[in-house]
């Protein structure tokens, strides 16, 4: 995995020294408040993915109060052995409720739920489930897609850089969104994609961006974890749509808004079914703009005309009425970069076929490595 910042008192937890663990504990033992732990794969001080969870979590505290005590452990690596190590230590720990919050710890939850019948586990990203174990996400490639169309309305180069993590569906799912709603209002542009095979580096996002930048890239986005491509647009005078988290703040001048998550509107809803007795595992989530989950940071009026803000915040009033979804996103004729149809005209991608997208759209400049 990628550089570790370790944020908070550093302790030894079943063995593993390099993890930090904050805990929470909102009422007295005695009171038998619902045990909530959240398992991280990056620092969070990262304004990214990790901030964005530990958001939610600490949106469970500020609802629930000392119905709740919670704990969080960061920058575990995904790596089999450690990430069963320390998911294992939580349920002997006697947590209620563990959030397993990154793709690489899926079989390790599954491993440790089935030792803990009566611990219940949700995995966010992956797909497989037991009787205590539910699956969450949420369709970002919706305000993907309206981020794109800022993108297409600003790029004067019609070159749009788009910093990549690693070649998985939903990753493709997020660039070929985005690559939509540029080519909805700018034919002419396309988005250059460069991988870093990383969610948290700084330095090697950067450099990508930089190089997508000398390379003619006039705005830059982002599937990573860190501000870096987004200050390496401001360096260059260049422009910038951040994700996880606002990023107006790290670069002003640049960042024309952010593709957010909030996990505290799910998170939230589990805790609720655990404390009245309404949850039940086995369960798969996979929220939109509707849910409350993802959508559109603060747009930066500063760097936006009148009318590009105006044909946003229209579009961002149709997701949220559930006139446009994920599935109209995705729907014919969409031909890939070859030129190949892969949608026909008036079809509708399906769920099992966005969530194995393996493809890039008409207007991707680049390729898929094999993973």
């Amino acid at each position: 995995m990628a550089k570790r910042l370790l944020l908070a008192v550093l302790l030894l937890v079943g063995g593993l020294g390099f993890l930090a663990q904050n805990t929470t504990v909102a009422q007295d033992a005695s009171d038998d408040p619902l045990k909530v732990a959240f398992i991280y794969v990056g620092p969070v001080g990262d304004l990214g993915w990790t901030w964005a969870h530990d958001q939610g979590r600490i949106a469970i505290e500020e609802m629930f109060g000392d119905q709740v005590e919670t704990a969080y452990l960061e920058s575990v690596p995904e790596n089999p052995a450690d990430a069963e190590r320390v998911i294992r230590d939580f349920a002997q720990q006697g947590f209620d409720l563990i959030f397993a919050t990154s793709y690489g710890y899926m079989d390790p939850t599954i491993n440790v739920a089935a030792d803990f019948p009566d611990t219940q586990f949700v995995h966010i990203s992956g797909f497989k489930r037991a009787e205590n174990v539910s699956t969450a996400f949420g369709k970002i490639e919706e305000p993907r897609y309206v981020a794109g169309m800022i993108a297409g309305r600003k790029t004067e180069s019609n070159k749009i850089g788009y910093v990549a993590a690693f070649p998985i569906p939903e990753v493709i799912r997020g660039i070929n969104a985005f690559t939509l709603g540029v080519r909805a209002v700018n034919p002419d542009a396309v988005v250059q994609v460069v991988w870093t095979n990383t969610w948290f580096d700084p330095q090697v996002e950067r450099e990508a961006a930089e190089a997508l930048l000398d390379g003619g890239a006039d705005v830059i986005t982002q599937h990573q974890d860190t501000p870096g491509p987004q200050q390496a647009a401001e360096d260059a005078g260049k422009f910038g749509i951040a994700y996880n988290a606002d990023m107006i703040e790290l670069a002003p001048n640049a960042v024309l808004t952010s593709v957010v998550w909030n996990w505290g509107a799910y998170y939230t809803q589990v805790v609720q079914g655990m404390l009245d007795g309404t949850w039940t595992g086995n369960q798969d989530f996979w929220g939109g703009w509707q849910d409350g989950v993802v959508g559109l940071g603060p747009l930066n009026e500063a760097l936006l005309t009148e009318e590009i803000i105006t044909e946003v915040n229209e579009a961002v009033a149709s997701f949220e009425a559930g006139e446009q979804t994920i599935f109209t996103i995705f729907t014919g004729p969409l031909l890939d970069n070859t030129g190949e149809e892969r949608v026909a005209d008036g079809v509708a991608m399906t769920a099992e076929e966005l969530l194995s997208m393996m493809w890039f759209v008409e207007g991707v400049e680049g390729t898929i490595p094999n993973s």
